[in-house]
């Protein structure tokens, strides 16, 4: 998928934009604040229907204005162009079109533009809570598996179910409570498979990756972890109803999955430095953008690369340079401060690029 014009009106610090863009590599140079992580996040709204920084909608608007509007001509590998559209007033829902018709369900849009983020929020996957990992196995199954958005869907619906009678001060109906449970049960299995299968494709080549990055030198893991590995998920979430019912909410379950992190053996999470936490970070999205390529739809995905050299040595900086310019990769966007990170692209590859310059949320394209 190529993303060959994108418009942007009033989003964060971007009053106005309307930008052609190259169909390989596509660079924006400009000091921290100046509005290239805004840039992509308007690509990322048009492929995912929300913000990668801001979980409400109504703050993407530029201060002082009463709406934004996010417009992106993509063409597909087959040539169809798809027109996707995005606009939304103060105080009102936000409207998402695809060709002028608009959706009846978000939902409905996801995985239609496949696309992958590498930033430096991502080294939370490590160092932050299980909920990040999580979200590591549902951002990439949900752009490929529309029934995985669906069980995820109802399982966390019949989550919130049970958890509000467990913080019943009376004793909740068991019948009710029991009903909630299997279906957490039922849509909880079919969401464990699914993972299951996910990670056990998905490890050796972000080991590859790594090893690539890393040029061999350490070793890394990933393992899944989840309740559902303990037995049949009903008896596992009905076995301590006794103890949830006594801090008010579900204990079990694939709300809890995680994913154990390790280099060299031991928690990434406690031996990682800077450096290797990022690789590590960096080479869990490659590997992520690889795995969507493969799956049915044969459809590169569009990667986003946004401050991704900071705190990296030389030569992991020389070895991603040469993973992203092959031609694996597809249309890359990727953000800097420092032109000569983008030289050392740019000049080791024959292909079609584009430099744009980013200053207080005006995008200009710059003579190469």
């Amino acid at each position: 998928m190529i993303l060959d014009n994108l418009s942007i009106i009033n989003y964060k610090n971007i009053l106005t934009a309307n930008v052609d863009l190259s169909p390989k590599m596509n660079c924006l140079l400009g000091q921290n604040g100046m509005g290239k992580t805004n840039f992509l996040d308007a690509i990322h709204f048009l492929s995912f229907c929300r913000s990668a920084h801001s979980a409400i909608d109504s703050q993407l608007i530029t201060h002082e204005q009463d709406f934004f509007m996010l417009e992106g001509k993509f063409v597909a590998e087959n040539g169809d162009v798809e027109d996707i559209y995005c606009g939304m007033k103060r105080g009102q829902k936000k409207h998402f079109k695809r060709n002028r018709k608009e959706y009846k369900r978000l939902s409905e849009h996801i995985g239609l533009l496949p696309l992958i983020l590498v930033s430096p929020s991502d080294t939370a996957m490590i160092d932050g809570g299980s909920e990040e990992r999580r979200k590591l196995m549902d951002m990439v199954i949900s752009q490929y598996d529309s029934a995985y958005i669906v069980a995820l869907a109802n399982y966390n619906k019949a989550l919130q179910q049970r958890n509000a009678l467990l913080k019943m001060e009376e004793e909740p109906d068991p019948a009710l409570i029991e009903i909630w449970e299997m279906q957490m049960a039922a849509e909880g299995e079919a969401v464990y498979a699914k993972r299951q299968q996910f990670v056990s494709q998905f490890v050796p080549v972000f080991q590859q990756i790594y090893q690539r990055i890393c040029n061999s030198s350490e070793q890394v893991s990933v393992d899944y972890v989840s309740h559902c590995q303990r037995g049949p998920l009903l008896e596992v979430i009905q076995r301590d109803r006794h103890k949830d019912r006594a801090v008010g909410y579900s204990l079990h379950g694939i709300h809890r999955d995680d994913l154990d992190l390790r280099l060299q053996g031991y928690p990434m999470k406690k031996e990682g430095s800077q450096g290797q936490n990022k690789s590590f970070a960096i080479a869990l999205k490659l590997a992520q953008f690889d795995f969507l390529k493969q799956t049915n739809s044969r459809t590169t995905p569009i990667l986003l690369l946004d401050d991704i050299f900071d705190k990296l040595d030389a030569s992991r900086v020389e070895q991603i340079v040469k993973i992203v310019g092959g031609d694996e990769f597809g249309q890359i966007f990727i953000t800097d401060t420092n032109r000569d990170h983008l030289d050392k692209i740019l000049h080791h590859y024959d292909f079609d690029y584009k430099i744009f310059s980013v200053e207080n949320g005006a995008i200009s394209l710059k003579n190469s």
